[in-house]
């Protein structure tokens, strides 16, 4: 049982692609962020870096986008050795160009001039003449029937990728798609004559139609929508699948929330923790950092059957299976690094690592093992294009500052002393008032963390703490009292 959901809200639109139950992949775009990948702009060389094989190109953004060598047109061929390749770009040059990678922090978005347009069939290469095959066509004698019926029907010139969907098209429905990507093409040549240099010549569809235009294979059974104008465009869209599957597209009209009604709530908010509790009881504990994503097993829990060595074995493989569905989930692209707990038999070791490729191999990005390090960790790329999910759905905590951490309430009582002791060494200033977060203020009381200097140099003062639920933990206020009748709080309470 496999679904495509959609959620489309005046934020936002979500995407859970579910199977039997579980979420396995989910997409948000925001209305007020502008996605990139997929654009086609027609951009301006700002300069050329031969020594870095690079150069940067203004398309229209507020950062030059990246240009590298391989990523460059020559006689109508990508440039497949660019080892000593000098560019035949100059600053000034006018060039067409395909946005394949986000930017993400202060790193501009990197381009192509190697332009694709994506259908659900096919993908259309206009500046390449070439034909080839998805890898997940596994049958030979399909996809040779494949390739020689686009060598046959494709216009000259043009490039032709059979995507997995294709096996699930007719021969009429290729041709036909082949014909409309091309007629698009055309229209983008004529945009590109005209319009000035940093523009947006054509934007690549929504998250909606993209999902529905990657993921939609015979083995999806229903797509489900909870915006009838947007379900209304589907069928208009795909009107020959609609013909053929008249209760693929499904209005959900409900009142109550549509992921709240197929159990899809929790295991959204889970993708933005760091503890995933597996199965067995088992958990993994997934961080972020600058260069890469560090993804630790632990057995929790679990605490096996028979003897350590098949209980750490059992959880690997377990961790393994779910470390891919993370991956794809929250879409973490980059440098992975895996610790898998420590297995002395060699024989399960290779099993763990075979059980995780085997995983890998059910999601569309490309996903490369490395293998394992001396240190007993798996490496692994996943090829970064669209941004991951806790970059759309988080955002830097206004306490932290993004670091992670704030300081422990022992730490704050000790600023409050140093602070305290230059307020007391003006005489004048007997009585104070200070207001400070609850845990800093139970963990003074709890401890008796201040006590000394009150029998000490602070003995003949008043402090009073009040504690202020609405204060940070890292902030304390100090307000100095007059007179011999004081007008406190009634949650104050004097420091012993």
């Amino acid at each position: 049982m496999k679904d495509i959901m959609i959620n489309v809200n005046p934020s936002d639109t979500q995407v859970c692609i579910v199977e039997n139950g579980e979420l396995v992949e989910f997409w948000v775009e925001r209305k007020n962020l502008t996605r990139l990948v997929g654009n086609i702009y027609k951009g301006k060389v700002q300069n050329v870096l031969n020594g870095m094989q690079a150069a940067f190109v203004n398309i229209g953004l507020e950062k030059n986008a990246f240009l590298y060598a391989g990523d460059t047109l020559e006689y109508g061929e990508i440039l497949k050795d660019v080892t000593d390749k000098k560019l035949n770009l100059k600053a000034g040059d006018n060039i067409l160009c395909q946005v394949t990678k986000e930017q993400f922090g202060s790193k501009g978005a990197r381009i192509t001039m190697n332009v694709t347009l994506p259908g659900r069939g096919v993908v259309l290469m206009p500046q390449i003449d070439y034909v080839g095959v998805s890898r997940r066509i596994t049958d030979e004698k399909k996809k040779q029937e494949l390739i020689d019926f686009v060598t046959k029907v494709k216009p000259e010139g043009f490039g032709i990728i059979l995507r997995t969907q294709s096996v699930d098209c007719s021969k009429e429905e290729i041709q036909e798609e082949i014909s409309e990507l091309v007629a698009k093409w055309n229209k983008i040549k004529e945009l590109n004559m005209t319009k000035p240099a940093g523009t947006l010549i054509y934007k690549e569809e929504g998250v909606a139609i993209r999902a529905v235009r990657d993921m939609l294979r015979d083995d999806v059974d229903h797509i489900i929508i909870d915006d009838k104008r947007l379900l209304e465009d589907f069928k208009i869209a795909f009107a020959s699948l609609n013909e053929k599957k008249p209760d693929l597209f499904v209005l959900y009209d409900d009142k109550e929330h549509m992921h709240k009604k197929y159990g899809l709530t929790k295991q959204i908010t889970d993708l933005l923790q760091r503890k995933v509790v597996l199965a067995n009881g088992a958990y993994l504990i997934i961080d972020r950092t600058e260069a890469l994503t560090v993804i630790d097993v632990n057995t929790g829990k679990y605490v096996g059957e028979k003897n350590l060595e098949q209980t750490v074995f059992d959880t690997n493989c377990i961790a393994a299976k779910e470390i891919a569905r993370q991956l794809r989930v929250r879409n973490i692209g980059g440098i992975v690094v895996i610790d898998f707990i420590d297995m002395e038999n060699p024989e399960h070791s290779q099993k763990v690592l075979e059980v995780l490729q085997e995983a890998l191999s059910m999601d569309r990005t490309k996903t490369s093992v490395i293998g394992m390090t001396p240190l007993g960790l798996v490496e692994l790329t996943r090829k970064k294009t669209r941004s991951m999910l806790e970059s759309v759905m988080l955002q830097t905590c206004p306490y932290c500052n993004g670091d992670g951490y704030v300081l422990s309430d022992e730490v704050m009582a000790n600023k409050l002393k140093f602070y305290l002791n230059d307020v007391f060494a003006c005489k004048d200033n007997t009585s104070v008032l200070v207001t400070l977060s609850p845990s800093v203020f139970n963990k003074i009381f709890a401890y008796r963390l201040l006590e000394k200097e009150c029998a000490n140099e602070w003995r003949d003062k008043r402090i009073y703490l009040r504690p202020d639920e609405h204060l940070h933990v890292e902030k304390f206020d100090v307000k100095v009292l007059h007179g011999a009748i004081l007008d406190l709080p009634e949650n104050a309470k004097m420091l012993f």
